[in-house]
């Protein structure tokens, strides 16, 4: 059997791929972990202060709780009622299997409803992605689907029709008549979504078909389906018919299953029961997210345009006649990635939002809400600023809105009535976690840990410590990961030049969900004061960037945990502890002093460590290490990205989806690009956007400035590589 070996920890190469099909403000040096006989702290120190509080509720009066709490899903992507039924819900898994369980809050399972995983090609953007009950529904059992497979190596699109032969129990999988089926030039931007119209007339979005830029022009190429909205009639012929007002329904050269064009990806849209306008997010390139009400005939202008500027035209003087702008849009600089299209609320439980429409970023987790859709220059207001990677919104038959957790669980936007929303203090000094006397040292209650691979922040000095409550520990999960109990707080702060600039706190709050807060140090170094909404400061030698507190969320993601630095490879080493001058193994101190939930089973020798990325090991270690601690906390199984990159250190190179790959997300105008050509960094696009901080950067954001040092280490890594990847 082979094996991945990690220092002092081999994995057997099976029990890596196994679990592992279940990171800016985060981050030290690396030491050989000698002292793992002695500890560095004799007592646990109490934590009397140091306590995160509530989490601070949205300056609105609305906000989103989990319902179902009983449930669990695997990627889930979509949520839906049939039509007229409000007694049971459906959830489409993205691997290929649909759930339904009963409306119940206290509901305790679901069962499979339709299981085609097997037909399903899966991961990234691809997979089960569309559902669509047939308005008659309860009378001819009738079921559509979208998904993507993989004919003769052919990635597809793929539109079907299935029946329940039981009743409405289950769908029989052997009932599928295939509508239609689009070849998928690359496995993003597939789209997926489907919905039947007030017309009854089943309409498709589909993505350009990837590779970033859309290339092959294909969103403008009204000869090809692709990057368009489509519209058919699936009751008056077989397969399908084209409705006599499709705008190219008799025309022989234009595809005449088309409705509206000219977008990138199209990601989850619906229909105001109300007026019937159809609401659509289209998923941005590098700088613009936008939502669109998709009109009959209608161009979106991509790729002529991102949103409503000229895309990749500085001058932005590009030909936009004919082109409808978005309703509204955002850009990246404001945090979010990649909207998720949500519903107008029709609902009776929440007058104020009536008539509002709501959609969310899956990458920050934002809610944002339109209150008037009848104006033609709306304004966006803020209805959460969650956690929640959105994969999509629903609506149940009374009109009121819910969300799905990619990461597994369901939400619903609700009333709450905020008496007191602000429970961040304003200063650091008042937050319990630094001595009053001087706030530049920790309080009495914290422990100072180091990790072995920091997290790049433009060359700042960090330190680092971590408080949880009296009477709580941390929970070691089978990925040693660590689950750190409601109420912890972890500091960190941030030297330039030796000068204290920022220190940001990483909270699990008392009430469930995390929340990431920055503090800008005042001239005298005397105290700190919170930063609301994110900031740049010229520091002479730099400018410094204040992350908001979405910010931190992109990247301390529930994916990896929330904590990032908190996991066994990254706290086993030594450290000295100023209360005692010992330097002792970091593992073996918390363990002796009652920290963990269970002791460690073994010594911290035989448990993994991360490499020092530039310290003295292999240089596949080091470089692994520096994308673990820079990269992975997206760039992972069920992480949220919709590039399918797994680069967990464990997981072997060549299942990480970097070796010899085209790009799915733009090439930056590299020949013959791969996100990792082995032996030719110049070809490799995965260093391309380490060496920029452009709209093209990877990590994305909380840096203005290149690791000079880290790219060397990836280019020598690159440069070593042969064709294997090994």
């Amino acid at each position: 059997m082979r094996t991945i070996i990690t220092k002092g920890f081999t994995y057997p190469a099976l029990f890596v791929a196994s679990i592992l099909a279940i990171s800016a403000c985060g981050g030290g040096g690396n030491s050989d972990n000698n002292n793992t006989d002695i500890s560095g702290l004799d007592t646990r120190p109490a934590n009397i202060n140091c306590i995160a509080p509530d989490r601070p509720a949205s300056s609105s009066s609305f906000t989103t709780q989990q319902v179902f709490g009983n449930l669990q899903f695997t990627t889930p992507v979509a949520m839906l009622q049939a039509p007229g039924d409000s007694s049971r819900w459906f959830v489409l898994e993205q691997t290929g299997t649909i759930k339904v369980f009963d409306n119940d809050t206290n509901v305790q399972t679901s069962q499979v409803f339709l299981d085609i995983s097997t037909r399903v090609t899966s991961g990234g953007e691809r997979g089960l992605l569309g559902m669509a009950f047939h308005p008659n529904y309860a009378v001819n059992a009738q079921v559509f689907i979208s998904y993507t497979t993989t004919t003769n190596t052919q990635l597809v699109s793929r539109i079907s029709r299935f029946y329940s032969t039981d009743g409405g129990q289950t769908l029989n999988n052997m009932t599928e008549e295939i509508l239609l089926a689009v070849d998928q030039p690359f496995n993003n931007h597939n789209g997926g979504h489907i919905a039947f119209g007030p017309d009854n007339y089943l309409y498709i979005g589909l993505g350009d078909g990837g590779s970033g830029g859309d290339p092959q022009g294909h969103a403008q190429n009204t000869t090809t389906l692709l990057g368009s909205m489509l519209r058919i009639d699936i009751d008056s012929a077989n397969p399908y018919a084209i409705p006599a007002d499709n705008p190219f329904s008799n025309d022989p050269i234009n595809r005449q299953e088309i409705y509206a064009w000219g977008l990138r990806n199209p990601w989850r849209w619906s229909f105001d029961t109300a007026n019937d306008r159809l609401w659509l997010g289209d998923v941005g390139q590098g700088q613009w997210e936008e939502i669109n009400v998709i009109q009959a005939n209608g161009n979106y202008g991509w790729n002529i345009r991102e949103g409503a500027h000229c895309y990749n035209d500085p001058s932005d003087s590009c030909n936009s006649a004919g082109l409808i702008d978005p309703v509204i849009e955002y850009d990246h600089n404001s945090g979010g990635r990649s909207v998720t299209g949500g519903y107008v609320y029709r609902g009776n439980s929440i007058p104020e939002l009536q008539g509002a429409y709501i959609y969310g970023d899956f990458t920050n987790g934002k809610i944002w809400y339109l209150p008037d859709t009848n104006t033609s220059t709306p304004v966006a207001q803020l209805l959460q600023d969650s956690s929640i990677n959105i994969s999509s919104f629903a609506q149940d038959q009374d009109g009121e809105v819910y969300i799905v957790n990619y990461s597994g669980t369901l939400h619903k936007i609700v009333y709450q009535n905020n008496s007191n929303s602000d429970t961040i203090p304003s200063l650091l000094s008042m937050s319990g976690c630094v001595d009053i006397n001087n706030p530049q040292q920790p309080a009495a209650g914290l422990i100072p840990y180091e990790v072995n691979a920091p997290f790049w922040s433009d060359g700042a000095n960090k330190q680092r410590w971590l408080a949880i409550p009296d009477n709580s520990t941390i929970n070691i999960n089978a990925l040693h990961d660590w689950d750190l109990p409601p109420g912890s707080v972890l500091m960190k702060h941030f030297s330039i030049n030796n000068k204290l600039i920022e220190t940001r706190l990483l909270m699990h709050h008392s009430n469930g969900g995390w929340g990431g807060y920055s503090y800008e140090w005042n001239d005298q170094g005397t105290d700190a004061i919170l930063v609301k909404g994110g900031k740049t400061r010229d520091l002479g030698t730099q400018t410094w960037y204040f992350p908001a507190s979405t910010d931190c969320l992109q990247c301390h993601t529930q994916a990896a945990g929330f904590s990032l630095g908190l996991e066994t490879a990254q706290i086993n080493r030594d450290n000295t502890y100023p209360s005692t001058g010992r330097t002792a193994n970091q593992l073996q101190t918390l363990d002796s002093i009652g920290i963990f939930s269970s002791s460690l089973s073994t010594n911290p020798s035989s448990l993994p460590q991360l490499s020092s990325p530039f310290g003295n090991d292999d240089i596949n270690d080091r470089a692994r290490a520096w994308l673990h601690s820079n990269c992975s906390q997206c760039h992972r199984n069920n992480g949220p990205t919709a590039v399918t990159l797994d680069l967990i250190y464990t997981t072997a190179i060549a299942q990480t989806g970097l070796c010899d790959r085209v790009p799915q997300s733009g090439t930056l105008g590299i020949p013959d690009p791969r996100i990792i050509a082995p032996g030719d960094p110049s070809r490799s696009v995965l260093l391309a956007r380490l060496n920029t901080r452009d709209a093209n950067a990877m990590p994305p954001l909380g840096s203005l400035q290149i690791d000079i040092e880290g790219i060397k280490l990836i280019q020598s890594w690159i440069t070593g590589l042969d064709s294997s990847c090994e």
